[in-house]
């Protein structure tokens, strides 16, 4: 998160422009350990993440090198689309049904 903020953060923002996103990652402490909640806001976040995850620039090597060393999972490997389920949004005035 230091080098995504700090000397990195110039190429991080412009990935995330060039799929038409943006993103927020929150790191949540739980009982039983810690989350990382990465949100990408944008038309279509699904491909955007398989544009983010496909790309073959230094940055996105470096970025999917670092994930990987620090999650234990590659996330270039990961499906297209979304991966979760929306189940309520305070925009809309009645909340979704699982």
């Amino acid at each position: 998160m230091a080098e995504l903020n700090g000397p990195r953060r110039d190429e991080f923002v412009e990935s995330r422009r060039r799929a038409g996103v943006h993103e927020r990652t929150f790191l949540q402490s739980t009982p039983m350990g810690d989350l990382v909640i990465v949100t990408l806001e944008g038309d279509d976040p699904g491909q955007a993440t398989a544009q983010l995850m496909s790309a073959d620039d230094d940055f996105t090597k470096w970025f999917i090198g670092r994930a990987t060393a620090v999650h234990g999972i590659d996330p270039s490997a990961a499906p297209t689309g979304s991966p979760s389920e929306l189940m309520v949004d305070t925009d809309r005035a009645v909340a979704l049904a699982g």
